[in-house]
């Protein structure tokens, strides 16, 4: 069962411009935009900056106005309450941000940050209140006087767990991971994001999983879908994806992946510069004339392709 469908889904910016201040145009960020994602199930939305992969995130928890578009949670239409204070759907859904530094209070403890949920939402006491944010700390592998510390005092992956804890607050079924491992090095991103797997498990959450980089998306996701100038340019299986890809954006974004065998390295610079001259050669054939993506096309079970 979906837990989370997005139907046709609109984020327009107004271009103003003239004496008056008129809208000259609109910047599309996210434009015709549908997916689905099932209970459980963790889906990856890839890209490059300015893609409009994060605004999609941000559109369906509200931090971001949607122009148009519908947005279904557990089969109940809730397009109009995103955004809203105090919504049933407000709880069941949470992010997990890329700057881990920025998105916690730096004047707050952590005790503060992470209650601050509950207090929007529960009506806890004070010792029920530390409870819940001790219980909290120990699901992300901290202990309970982390909670009288301030953020500056911990490193890039324990501020993300910090922020993990503070999502986990209100028991969500979706999480929003925007780039939640992009500012950490290599090794704590590993830590991260097995992490992530285990409470997934535990706790039978479903992720929207947002990153620009296909070799950790592999790593953590089920299905997939490119996204290139505010639309999908392919969808489907990430096995179909990884192995078949069939959009010349999906093949440059593969070919970028790194290879850590230096024996492979003039190999694997001479697919690259095979990749990025088919890209310039069949661009046309990939784009309108406005430059724009086409619309998806099924070209097998669980595939799909934006084709003219």
């Amino acid at each position: 069962m979906a837990l989370l469908e997005v139907n046709n889904l609109n984020v327009y910016y107004p271009i103003r411009g003239g004496i008056l201040g008129g809208i000259q145009g609109y910047v599309k960020a996210v434009d015709g935009v549908s997916f689905r994602i099932e209970e459980g199930e963790t889906m990856g939305l890839v890209g490059e900056s300015g893609s409009g992969k994060s605004t999609t995130g941000k559109a369906i928890i509200g931090l971001a106005k949607i122009t148009g578009g519908q947005i279904l949670f557990n089969k109940e239409d809730i397009t109009e309450y995103i955004g809203k204070n105090h919504s049933p759907y407000r709880k069941s859904v949470q992010m997990i941000f890329q700057d881990s530094y920025s998105s916690l209070n730096p004047k707050k403890r952590v005790l503060d940050i992470i209650a601050e949920p509950l207090r929007n939402f529960e009506k806890l006491t004070n010792a029920e209140e530390r409870k819940r944010v001790d219980e909290l700390l120990d699901i992300v592998g901290l202990t309970p006087d982390t909670a009288v510390k301030y953020p500056h005092e911990f490193s890039g992956g324990q501020r993300q767990r910090i922020g993990i804890a503070r999502a986990m607050a209100l028991n969500p079924r979706l999480i929003i991971a925007d780039e939640p491992v992009s500012a950490l090095d290599l090794s704590v991103q590993a830590q991260v994001l097995n992490f992530m797997k285990d409470i997934q498990k535990r706790f039978k959450l479903t992720y929207l999983f947002i990153s620009h980089d296909l070799g950790v998306v592999e790593h953590m996701c089920s299905t997939i879908a490119i996204m290139h100038k505010g639309r999908f340019v392919e969808a489907g299986k990430k096995e179909n994806i990884y192995r078949d890809p069939k959009h010349i954006y999906t093949k440059r974004l593969i070919a970028a992946i790194p290879d850590i065998n230096p024996r492979r390295r003039e190999e694997t610079q001479v697919f690259r510069d095979k990749i990025a001259e088919e890209y310039i050669q069949k661009y046309n054939e990939y784009y309108n004339a406005n430059d724009q993506v086409y619309d998806l096309k099924k070209i097998s079970d669980n595939h799909y392709v934006a084709l003219p």
